[in-house]
């Protein structure tokens, strides 16, 4: 059984389906790339996985359970993490005091926020040197890092991550890629929603595509790095013109 497991999803908006069926498993202790062009439903995917978007079929179960209706909140107590795109970090508050909203189910224990804090910033050093900083004065990739160990706060068994490369400078995207692998060594599973799929799929262990809402290919990463008709949707083509 995998940790998670993501069966024949259909998600609307309105009356628009943005994902119609997909079904996608990510195992413990795996980095899983979600890749393909915009508007195929990537970030759908992660928001309906998360709770944030409800499914109008399908299920979805993770470390056994189904969390299909489950609402957010309680998916993340489950240990199911989730950095959405664009960062979404609050501005406003210090590095820490965002930590500790990310810590918020374990405000009522100081001692192992206290730790969890002192974790994230072993990975993230640079935040430690910046824990009384605004979040908003941050740099881009400072940001993306606080995102990251936000969610971390609650040592989730999977971190869902979208677009963690977006907006940063080609050494900051290094950076952040050696942190996904960082995370994964230290036994979080993590599901990459990511348009540089040739990042994704170096660091991934296997791989899908979603093309318009549906899952067209699947296989280990190497395998899809090699296939062309990834290249086609990387760049934006369709992988059913480019298996013609």
């Amino acid at each position: 059984m995998a940790l998670l497991e993501v069966r024949d999803l259909h998600t609307f908006y309105g009356s628009v389906e943005a994902l119609k069926g997909v079904s996608l498993d990510v195992d413990e202790g795996e980095i899983v790339a979600l890749i393909g062009s915009n508007g195929a439903g990537k970030t759908t995917t992660l928001r309906t996985i998360s709770g944030l978007e409800r499914a109008r079929a399908g299920t979805v179960r993770f470390a056994g359970r189904d969390i299909t209706r489950a609402p957010a909140h309680e998916i993340v107590a489950l240990g199911l993490g989730h950095v959405p795109e664009g960062r979404r970090i609050f501005s406003g508050l210090t590095v820490e005091e965002n930590l500790n909203l990310g810590g918020y189910l374990l405000r009522r224990q100081p001692a192992l926020l206290k730790e969890r804090r002192d974790e994230v910033y072993a990975i993230f050093p640079r935040l430690a040197e910046r824990r009384h900083q605004l979040a908003g004065t941050l740099s881009g990739g400072e940001q993306q890092m606080l995102a990251i160990g936000r969610a971390l706060m609650l040592q989730p068994k999977l971190l869902a991550l979208d677009e963690p490369s977006m907006g940063l400078a080609p050494m900051l995207v290094r950076t952040i890629f050696g942190i996904i692998q960082e995370i994964r060594r230290r036994g979080t599973a993590v599901l990459l929603v990511e348009q540089n799929a040739r990042q994704a799929l170096r660091i991934a262990d296997r791989g899908y595509v979603l093309e318009t809402g549906r899952i067209v290919l699947s296989d280990d990463a190497a395998k899809l790095a090699a296939d062309p008709r990834v290249r086609a949707a990387y760049l934006g083509g369709h992988v059913e013109a480019a298996a013609r």
